[in-house]
């Protein structure tokens, strides 16, 4: 069924505001004009350093905290998910199990609040196992592993009610420099989403679509809309690139990362190198209307999301260098006024006070008996 409508609510991904409390956040979301907020519910004793916001006590969270939550919400009119993105199926064992556990944690929280009855879902990444990805057949081999892990996950959230959604990051600066792959999560492409539904076809799965990982890999997210199962598509990311033309993308080209040999060679020759573990691929991040044109088509990639029937979210996420880079928190604000700016006319009707958002829907009060918590071993 095609989405006719313009109302799509615009949320607040919190990962920018992690110098604020649960409280406050609430309070910017409504300044900025936004109708729900995905809380970013990190580990606290995570490995990250780029996202580190914990916008939810989730240790001990019960059936009353659920309530709570729920009240708050609905006092200010806002829709609410969770997410935590780690690596889930690579790096160190011990991590990667804490990341597992997690995400239940999360899943069993997202139930207590009403799960796909309240629109409540978690976002996760999936991660790379690069020891695995350096073998022969090492994308095959990962997405093995993805099965072994994500399979009894996910029919847990499925007995749950709830939703699994992956974001498509590939996580470009996720290994130093030094290595010559800056692939490091497997829904980074359309190609892998299709395999992972493929492999489990449940419907408990599905993804967060940001356009602006697909723009600097040289890809148009219009494309990748009309290819992709809309069904599986729950959120989208409102971040966008600019790619940069410099002499970086001349002497390294589009395809491949910048490679970092040794520093007094690369003077000599005159060639660019990576200056961190994020300056790889010649882009910048940034929020649609705010600061300069960028590098994607966001009207047409809107019609084809309403062509296809897309009626969930649109989730700001706040990673432009010229607003949450600057750690400044009054430009961060602007940076999320500017985009709701640029997005009201595409998604919102036309009101007599102008384009204004109005399928407002209260979160229900649902009916839980609370479930202990369980870990991945336990799933087993």
């Amino acid at each position: 069924m095609k989405n006719n409508s313009l109302n799509n609510p615009i949320w607040v991904m919190s990962s920018a505001f992690d110098q604020l409390n649960l409280d406050q956040l609430i309070e910017k979301a409504i300044e900025v004009g936004a109708q729900g907020l995905d809380l970013c519910v990190f580990r606290k004793d995570g490995t990250r350093e780029d996202h580190t916001a914990t916008h939810l006590e989730y240790e001990n969270f019960g059936v009353e905290d659920a309530k709570k939550l729920i009240e708050q919400f609905n006092q200010n009119k806002l829709g609410l998910s969770l997410g935590a993105f780690e690596n889930m199926i690579g790096g160190d064992e011990a991590e990667r199990i804490k990341n597992q556990n997690h995400l239940l944690k999360l899943i069993r929280i997202a139930y207590l609040l009403g799960g796909d009855e309240n629109n409540v879902k978690v976002g996760t990444f999936v991660g790379y196992n690069h020891e695995l990805g350096n073998q022969e057949n090492g994308f095959q081999k990962n997405l093995d592993e993805y099965y072994r892990v994500f399979n009894p996950i996910i029919k847990y959230a499925e007995d749950l009610g709830v939703t699994v959604m992956y974001e498509n990051c590939p996580m470009e600066g996720w290994r130093a420099p030094g290595f010559t792959n800056t692939f490091n999560n497997l829904p980074g492409v359309l190609a892998a989403r299709k395999l992972m539904y493929a492999m489990i076809p449940s419907k408990a799965h599905g993804e967060i679509y940001d356009p602006s990982h697909d723009v600097w890999q040289n890809t148009d997210p219009v494309d990748v809309i009309a290819n992709s199962d809309i069904d599986r598509i729950h959120r989208i990311h409102v971040k966008t690139t600019r790619n940069i033309k410099n002499q970086a993308r001349t002497d390294w080209g589009g395809m491949y990362p910048m490679q970092s040999v040794n520093a007094d060679l690369a003077l000599k020759a005159n060639v660019s190198i990576p200056q961190n573990s994020w300056d790889r691929h010649h882009y910048e991040a940034m929020l649609p209307g705010f600061g300069g044109s960028d590098s994607m088509d966001w009207r047409a990639f809107v019609d084809i999301l309403k062509e296809k029937g897309f009626v969930d979210a649109f989730e700001i996420e706040n990673e432009a260098m010229n607003s949450k880079g600057t750690g400044n928190l009054a430009a961060i604000t602007q940076g999320y006024e500017a985009a709701i700016s640029f997005l009201r006319p595409m998604l919102w009707d036309l009101k007599q006070d102008g384009y204004q958002f109005n399928s407002y829907k209260a979160l229900v009060q649902p009916q839980r008996k609370d479930i202990a918590l369980t870990d991945v071993k336990g799933l087993k």
